[in-house]
């Protein structure tokens, strides 16, 4: 398997897009500066925040207030009305996640939201889009693609994935802290540790958050740090995600033209060109 610190393929500027295999991801800017960066040990939903704990307030319920009893709200007009405030507001607060994880995806977000995130996130086994890209399966996404921006054609995205889809590592499977890389009939593996997150600006205003892992045993094979990118920011599970792997740390950081991308093993070529021209 070939390790390189970066990939050096060149290919012209965009800086408007920002979703991968999904659309161009953050990892597909052309240029960008890094900003503060967090190296502690992940957390879990709930838990302590990279940058500070997070306190929830309880609900009223949680706190053992009861509405009912003290304002003697007992009667079944009173009840329907509270179910019907119940609804409008849960239908509020959908709506408003629904819109903040829009603009994380899109890569909008404060400093603050950013949470380590641990390897559990990106556990399965994972297939490289680089095959769809080669035998024609994701050219219907390209031709979306440029349906909707007139500044490329067709042939110019196709020209684009094939520099940021390219991989010889055709399968991924993530398990506890252990990545295996599978390249034709060759499978190599190691353990990883996390080694924080690197918070990156990019030419078009948008950011992106890379997650990074060290390897933890002296296994040439694999590669010294492995990095994600999925268009989240804190601990979730991931759908699909971008993969930058060598050497060289900082190197990496600076990589935005090669992006290889790996969707679940389990879908086949059609159903991951329905999740990509959804976004």
């Amino acid at each position: 398997m070939k390790i390189s610190s970066v990939k050096t393929l060149s290919i012209f500027t965009l800086t408007a897009f920002f979703t991968a295999g999904c659309g161009v991801s953050d990892s597909e800017e052309a240029e960008n500066t890094s900003t503060e960066e967090e190296t502690k040990e992940p957390g879990n939903p709930g838990q302590e925040h990279e940058n500070g704990e997070k306190e929830e307030k309880l609900s009223k319920s949680e706190q053992g207030h009861n509405h009912n009893d003290e304002h003697g709200h007992n009667d079944e007009n009173d009840h329907h009305d509270e179910n019907n405030y119940d609804e409008e507001h849960d239908h509020e607060h959908n709506h408003e996640h629904d819109e903040e994880t829009e603009e994380i995806y899109n890569g909008y977000f404060e400093d603050e939201q950013v949470e380590g995130r641990p390897l559990s996130d990106w556990n399965g086994d994972w297939q490289s889009v680089y095959p769809y890209h080669q035998d024609g399966t994701l050219d219907e996404v390209y031709e979306h693609k440029a349906a909707k921006d007139e500044e490329m054609t067709v042939e110019e995205y196709k020209e684009y994935y094939e520099v940021g889809y390219e991989t010889d590592v055709e399968r991924i499977v993530i398990e506890d802290d252990t990545f295996t890389f599978y390249e034709g009939e060759e499978k190599h593996s190691s353990e990883y540790t996390y080694d924080g997150y690197k918070i990156l600006t990019y030419e078009a205003g948008n950011r992106g958050v890379r997650f990074i892992f060290e390897r933890a045993e002296e296994e040439d094979s694999m590669p010294e740090y492995i990095q994600f990118s999925d268009h989240k920011i804190y601990p979730s599970e991931s759908d699909h995600f971008h993969l930058y792997w060598g050497d060289d740390r900082e190197a990496l950081l600076e990589d935005v033209t090669n992006w290889a991308t790996y969707y679940p093993s389990d879908l086949d070529g059609e159903e991951i060109k329905k999740e990509m021209t959804a976004h």
